[in-house]
């Protein structure tokens, strides 16, 4: 198997080829490691090859059975593999001695897992330039950032690595690095994919998993393989489609009500692209029969500070107690060189937060779920701009400070769509739509009700349908 045959599958692709003994197991992940050796010293998104890929156990018949896969080295742990999360001093920690659920179900769905991906440190950006491991580099821009916090997840798939990879979202880090990379970014509804058995739960719910890639269709068959809460799990799942996501896609779908809006806070300045994207969308979901109009957000102006105030609490929170525990785990405090100065400042504002202000900002956040829900009752889906524009130059998201409100205002000025969903739990999905005048993609974000996860992959197969996605000018390259 070549460059070019490699490339021109998506993973469910390869998967047939080797299940038709056109290829064989060896030759694609041969493929796969000839990419990486071309392209990664330019892009920095694999930071742990692994020496041998894990033990392929699964079906034949699995979906992927033996296409190649990365995990982003947060989340989804590897028995027998650190996970640093991009920090000095997370390497301290010992390997993980079991799968998460997540990483199990990944195996069992045929993914030959064989390498980790960088990210920021501890995921606390929308860029993935962290000091441990160096900047990852968009595919279609060396000098443009990936996205964060999955942006070495996305920059291998953009990049032609693997046709899909692991990612994770806090307040967009699936759906930011996959539309700054041109590529395919679902969060699920809360609750739709396991993060046990070691996590508690991660962000009071903020948190989801996923993965970004290259085709709806692989988006769809992921879904299904990795679908469903874990024992003891804070969150039910909702029930998937009687007969999987990626049969839906198979199907007509309904013609649905989506709603146009991209209200945003005074400190939003949404380029020309981002708009021109909502525009080309809205026309072309039109033109498909969808009843496309803008809508006006069942919320008051202030409450769109919501997003940000309960990012900010969480993230602040969270390291405080994470510092806490991997003290105990580690046996001392990080040195000053082991950790970011962003990350030390926002565990120390976690340990000044009263158990008053994070309960009110939790509050907060459940109200603004609730007065957003009725949105839902005039539409099916929102559309809104995927980012404030395209993928900005290395270097504009610093972290060598300590104000962390500063920071996530920064972040969130970038992404003012995103984190509504991470508050409200609703899932919510990116799809590249066009390219700026510099030839970067822009993308779009639609939305809907928990549960209504198959709504968004229809209508972006849709969309994908009707207007094909281009690859990196790194991938065409190497055709």
């Amino acid at each position: 198997m070549n460059r070019a045959d490699y490339l021109a599958q998506d993973g469910l692709g390869l998967a047939e080829l080797i299940r038709r003994r056109d290829v064989s197991l060896d030759e694609v992940l041969a493929a796969a490691r000839d990419i990486i050796a071309a392209t990664n010293p330019l892009i920095n998104a694999i930071v742990d090859l692994l020496p041998a890929p894990t033990e392929l156990s699964a079906d034949p018949s699995a979906d992927f059975y033996g296409v190649p896969f990365l995990l982003k080295d947060i989340g989804a742990a590897l028995r027998g593999a650190r996970t640093t999360g991009a920090c000095r001093y997370l390497t301290q920690q010992p390997p993980v001695q079991v799968d998460d659920e997540l990483t199990a179900r990944f195996k069992r769905a045929g993914l030959c897992i064989f390498g980790k991906t960088n990210l920021p440190e501890l995921g606390f950006n929308v860029t993935t330039e962290p000091d441990l491991y160096g900047p990852s580099r968009n595919p279609w821009n060396v000098a443009r950032s990936t996205g964060g916090s999955s942006g070495g997840s996305a920059a291998a798939v953009a990049a032609g690595m693997v046709p899909l990879a692991h990612a994770t979202d806090g307040a967009g880090s699936i759906r930011i690095p996959a539309a700054a990379c041109g590529l395919v970014g679902i969060k699920p509804s809360r609750g739709a994919l396991p993060q046990g058995p070691v996590h508690a739960d991660i962000y009071a719910g903020l948190v989801s998993e996923g993965v970004v890639s290259r085709s709806v269709r692989d988006s769809a068959a992921a879904l299904d393989a990795v679908y469903g809460a874990d024992a003891g799990a804070p969150y039910g799942a909702p029930p998937p489609p009687a007969a999987g996501f990626l049969d839906a896609l198979s199907r007509p779908g309904p013609r649905l009500r989506i709603g146009i809006n991209h209200q945003h806070l005074d400190d939003v300045a949404l380029s020309p692209e981002a708009l021109l994207a909502v525009e080309t969308a809205a026309k072309l979901l039109a033109d498909l029969g969808h009843h496309v109009a803008p809508i006006a957000l069942p919320i008051a102006e202030g409450d769109l500070h919501v997003p940000r105030c309960v990012y900010l609490a969480q993230v602040c929170a969270q390291a405080a107690a994470d510092a806490v525990e991997l003290g105990r785990l580690i046996g001392r405090a990080p040195a000053e060189d082991e950790m970011e100065s962003i990350n030390l400042a926002a565990a120390e504002a976690g340990q000044r937060m009263t158990a008053a202000d994070y309960l009110a900002s939790i509050r907060a956040g459940q109200i603004f779920a609730r007065r957003m829900a009725l949105l839902w009752d005039d539409i099916d889906v929102l559309l809104t701009p995927a980012l404030a524009g395209p993928a900005p130059k290395l270097g504009a998201f610093p972290t060598d400070h300590d104000d962390v409100e500063l920071h996530v205002a920064r972040m969130l000025r970038f992404s003012p769509f995103t984190a509504t969903y991470n508050v409200t739990g609703e899932p919510a999905i990116t799809v590249p739509v066009l390219q700026s005048d510099e030839g970067l993609p822009v993308g779009i974000q639609l939305a809907t009700s928990l549960g209504n996860d198959v709504a968004l992959l229809c209508l972006a197969h849709e969309i994908e349908s009707a207007r094909p996605f281009a690859k990196s000018p790194l991938l065409r390259q190497l055709l």
